[in-house]
This record gives structure tokens, C-alpha cells and sequence, in this order.
């Protein structure tokens, strides 16, 4: 563009002086009373100046032209890239909530679009980053507060140990080294080293040893647990300690936020997928906090307030073993109502379909 406007201008330019300056020498030649025709040397050489002179002008405007304009979107182009580099220079420091404003430039308002969007991103990160260190610290701390209590109590003979205090103090070891196993879990899943081993498993030799052992804890409660299972239901390629794993983390939470009422674990087959709910008629989660539910660490304002445990991990590594599988986990649920958390598996045989084939979530 800016070679456009120099050759433009120049070409202008000339045009506009050459022509001016030959008829000046020509009205001065014959000022001398000489004609055209007796005046041929001098005439050329009038020619040749006059183009000089016209060639000068017009490089000199022409390249000044050139030059204003670089200079201009020069200035156009560096600004916003100085913002920028200022901007980054800000979040280097910790101070990630600056943005780039739109600009005049399609390309450059792109750019700046996409920078925004990336700065957004980074600042999620670093305030998840700091809620899970914030409740990793928490979950940490009250477990080796508990455990440093009590042996400096036996060390200042302030309490006597005995077999409570054991069973309390590993109780909090067995609860650190659990975390600890979590933590170390969810890292390898997200980082896609978690081992998954499918091979064909049938559903149901899962599904009933871990309704009897739940359901064995549950006989002095005001909860029961049930199965809804058909008998006919096709094998499914998953890893069943993995998938024993998801089964043992939905359960475990459905029954710590279900003071009383009912827990239903059921499968049914979909065209060429298994599902597998969990619906419970507990606390329920309210519906702004849906989004977060699969988060590491994330645990409802009400567990927080109540105290109900668990470490929010449990969720997150299910959501990543249920991927693993080539499944996707969902959640239903409706403050207090109840929850339902359910999660396909490709069956043993499946074949391929259109993508409206199925339904995102089928009637149960």
C-alpha cells in the first residue's frame, strides 16, 4: 500500500510540474526572440531540465507521501502491539484482569479478541489455582491438626494412649494418605497416564456386590438402596476396577447427601450404549453450581456449611474415568428434591450410527 501511494504520488506529481516547467523555458526563450524552430539545442536542453526538475519533485513529494503514510500505519500497527507487550508485562506481575480494547484494524482487532480471550483463560486458571490451594491446604490441615493434638497430648501425659486414640489417629493417617492417593489419581488421569484396560465386562457382577455391601451400611438408617437391573443387559467394554471406582465415588456421595430417603442405582440399554444412573432424593445441588459440579476440589455451599466431607476429587476423577472410557457423565438435579448423576458405556458390539441416532438423554 504505501508503494502504491509513493509511485501515485510521484506519477502525479510529474505530471503536474514537467509539463509547467518546459512551458516556463519555452516563454523564456522566446522573451529572447527566438522561435521554436531556430531554437532547437536550446530546446532540448530546456526539455531536459524541465524533466529534471519535474523528476525531483515528484520523488521528493512522492517519498515524502510514502513515508508519512508508513509512518502513520506504522504508528497504527505499534500501539496496539505496545498495549499489548504492556499488558503482558502486567500479568508477569500478577495482575490479570487487563484487556485490550477493540480496534480500527480488522487483523489487529482479532488479535486483540484472541489475546482477550486468552488473558480470560489465564485468569480462570490462576483463581482455580488458588481455590484448589487454598482447599488443598484446608483438607490437609485439619487431619495433621488432629494427629499433632493428640500425640503432643500422649507426649505431655495429658491423655493416656489406648485403642480409641490409635483408631482415631489412624483413622486421620488412612484420610492424608487417601487425599494423597486422590491427588496423585486425578493428576495422572488429567494428564492421560491412568491405565484403562477394557476388556468385555458384564454389568451386573458389579453392580450387585456393591448394592449388598452399601446396602449392609445402610440397615440402621433411615435410607435404602435398591437396584434396577435387567437381567438381559448386553457386556460392556470398560475396566471394572475402574468403573467399580465411578460406581463407589456416586454412591459414597448420594448417601453422604441423602440424610434419608431413597437411593436407586439402575442400567438400561440404548441402542448400542449401556447407561448407568444414581438418583437420590437428598439435599439436591441448586442449579448455579451445576456447571461446577465435576470440578477437583469444588464441593456445594451446603456440604461446606454442613460439614458433609469429602474432598471434592471424587467427581472429577469419575468424570475422567467415565471419558477414558469413551463415555461422558451428566447431572440432574433440583435443590431439595434430589440428584441424579448418570454416565453411558459403549457396549461390547457396536455399530456405527448418525449422529441423531440416540438421544444426549435418554428416558429412563
Amino acid at each position: 500500500m504505501v508503494t502504491v501511494v509513493g509511485v501515485t504520488a510521484s506519477s502525479i506529481v510529474g505530471n503536474f510540474f514537467s509539463p509547467r516547467f518546459f512551458q516556463f523555458q519555452v516563454r523564456a526563450l522566446e522573451e529572447k526572440d527566438l522561435s521554436i524552430y531556430t531554437a532547437n539545442s536550446l530546446l532540448l536542453e530546456v526539455f531536459k531540465t524541465a524533466w529534471a526538475r519535474g523528476n525531483f519533485w515528484s520523488f521528493l513529494i512522492g517519498t515524502l507521501a510514502a513515508g508519512i503514510l508508513s509512518y502513520w500505519i506504522t504508528k497504527r500497527i505499534v500501539q496496539p502491539l505496545n498495549q499489548m507487550e504492556s499488558i503482558v508485562d502486567k500479568f508477569a506481575n500478577g495482575k490479570l484482569d487487563e484487556r485490550m480494547s477493540h480496534l480500527e484494524i480488522p487483523e489487529l482487532d482479532r488479535l486483540a479478541m484472541g489475546f482477550n480471550r486468552m488473558a480470560a483463560s489465564l485468569e480462570d486458571v490462576e483463581q482455580r489455582r488458588r481455590e484448589i490451594i487454598d482447599d488443598l491446604t484446608h483438607e490437609l490441615r485439619t487431619p495433621l491438626t488432629i494427629i499433632r493434638g493428640r500425640l503432643e497430648e500422649i507426649a505431655d501425659g495429658i491423655i493416656l494412649a489406648n485403642s480409641t486414640i490409635y483408631a482415631r489417629l489412624i483413622h486421620e493417617t488412612k484420610r492424608l494418605q487417601r487425599l494423597v492417593n486422590d491427588l496423585q489419581e486425578l493428576s495422572q488421569a488429567e494428564a492421560g497416564n491412568l491405565a484403562i484396560k477394557l476388556r468385555p465386562v458384564n454389568l451386573r457382577s458389579i453392580l450387585n456386590p456393591l448394592v449388598e455391601k452399601f446396602s449392609d451400611q445402610l440397615l440402621d438408617s433411615d435410607r435404602t438402596l435398591t437396584l434396577d437391573c435387567s437381567n438381559h443387559l448386553p457386556y460392556i467394554m470398560a475396566d471394572s476396577d475402574r468403573l467399580e471406582q465411578i460406581l463407589v465415588n456416586l454412591l459414597s456421595n448420594a448417601i453422604r447427601h441423602t440424610p434419608q430417603g431413597q437411593i436407586t442405582l439402575k442400567a438400561w440399554f440404548d441402542i448400542d450404549r449401556v447407561w448407568i444412573s444414581l438418583t437420590d432424593t437428598g439435599s439436591g445441588i441448586p442449579e448455579e453450581e451445576l456447571a461446577h459440579v465435576f470440578r477437583r476440589f469444588w464441593r456445594s455451599s451446603k456440604s461446606r456449611s454442613q460439614k458433609y466431607g469429602g474432598t471434592g476429587i471424587g467427581l472429577a476423577i469419575s468424570r475422567r474415568l467415565v471419558e477414558l472410557h469413551g463415555g461422558e457423565i451428566f447431572v440432574i438435579s433440583q435443590l431439595g428434591v434430589g440428584s441424579t448423576f448418570k454416565f453411558f458405556l459403549p457396549a461390547r458390539r457396536s455399530r456405527p450410527q448418525s449422529a441423531s441416532s440416540f438421544n444426549k438423554y435418554p428416558k429412563a
